[in-house]
C-alpha cells in the first residue's frame, strides 16, 4: 500500500509556518489527538524544532511517518545530497518516510532534480520519494524519468479550486496527489455551504471540507496551533458525505480561487488551468 494512505498517515499535521515553542506546542496537541504524520520542509527553517518535539514526545520512530521536501535552491549535484544530509541532522534521523522535491525545477527542466530524488533513496535517506506543485505535463514527464514509483504530487487542493486536471494526470501516471491549503487558509469559511452540510451530519465546515478532499482520494493535510481545531481536523473518519452532497461542494470548483500562485512564488509554474 502507498504509504500515504495508511489509515493515520491519511491526515498528516503541517508545520509551516510555526517555529520555536509555538511549533512544539502544536505539535504536541497534534499527536495527543492521534496525528502521526508529520511535514515540513528545508524553506519552512523549522526542521529542526520539528525534529526535537517529535523526539521529545516519546512515540516510537516506526508509529511516525515524517516528510520533509529540498528546495530549489540545492537542486544542483553539489548541493541536493549534503542539504538532505543536513536535514536528517536537524530532524534527529538517519532518513525520513517521505521526501519531496518542493517544487519543479525553475525554468521546467526537471530531470535531474528527479534524478538525484532517486538517488537520495538509493542512497537510504528516504523510504519513499514524491513530488509537490508539479502540472500534469510535469506529472506525465516525471513518470517517464523515474524509475521509482512516486507516492504524491502535495498540491494545493480544495472546493474552491478546480483540479480535474490533475485529478486525470493521476489516475493516468499512477502517481497519487496529495493536499494542502486543505481549506485555502481560511477562504472557504466565506461560503455558506460548507457550514449548511455540515449541520446535517453534526460536523463543522472545516471537517465537510477536509472530508470532501478525503472522498474525492486525496491524504489531507491541515495545519492549527488550536488544539481544539487540532482534533477537530483529524476527527473526519467517521461520517461519509451523501453523493448529493459531493455534487453541491464540486460545484464550488467554479469560485476558482488558488491561494499559493506566481504571486507569492515567483518560480511557480504555470498551473494548469
Amino acid at each position: 500500500m502507498n504509504i500515504m494512505f495508511q489509515k493515520t498517515n491519511q491526515r498528516m499535521f503541517g508545520t509551516f509556518p510555526l517555529k520555536g515553542d509555538t511549533l512544539r506546542a502544536a505539535i504536541e496537541a497534534a499527536i495527543d489527538a492521534g496525528y502521526r504524520a508529520f511535514d515540513t520542509a528545508q524553506a519552512y527553517g523549522n526542521e529542526a524544532d520539528t525534529g526535537l518535539a517529535l523526539a521529545e514526545s516519546g512515540i516510537p520512530r516506526d508509529e511516525l511517518c515524517i516528510t520533509t521536501k529540498v528546495t530549489v535552491e540545492n537542486f544542483s549535484q553539489e548541493r541536493f545530497i549534503p542539504s538532505i544530509e543536513q536535514s536528517l541532522r536537524d530532524l534527529k534521523l538517519d532518513r525520513v518516510d517521505i521526501l519531496l522535491l518542493h517544487w519543479p525545477t525553475p525554468g521546467g527542466d526537471i530531470k535531474l532534480s528527479l534524478e538525484l530524488l532517486q538517488e537520495a533513496q538509493e542512497r537510504g535517506f528516504a523510504s519513499t520519494i514524491g513530488v509537490s506543485n508539479y502540472t500534469a505535463a510535469m506529472m506525465r514527464q516525471a513518470r517517464q524519468i523515474t524509475g521509482v514509483p512516486l507516492v504524491t504530487n502535495q498540491v494545493e487542493f480544495h472546493p474552491l479550486l478546480d483540479q480535474r486536471k490533475l485529478l486525470a494526470a493521476a489516475s493516468e501516471t499512477g502517481i497519487p496527489l496529495s493536499s494542502y491549503c486543505s481549506v485555502a487558509r481560511g477562504e472557504v469559511f466565506k461560503h455558506r455551504l460548507f457550514a449548511d452540510i455540515g449541520a446535517t451530519y453534526g460536523k463543522s465546515a472545516a471537517q465537510v471540507v477536509l472530508r470532501w478532499i478525503l472522498q474525492k482520494g486525496l491524504p489531507i493535510n491541515t495545519m492549527s496551533t488550536k488544539p481544539d481545531n487540532i482534533r477537530s481536523n483529524f476527527d473526519v473518519m467517521d461520517f461519509t458525505l451523501s453523493s448529493i452532497d459531493m455534487g453541491r461542494i464540486d460545484a464550488m470548483n467554479a469560485v476558482g480561487y488558488r491561494v499559493v500562485g506566481k504571486r507569492l512564488i515567483p518560480y511557480a509554474p504555470d498551473f494548469d488551468a
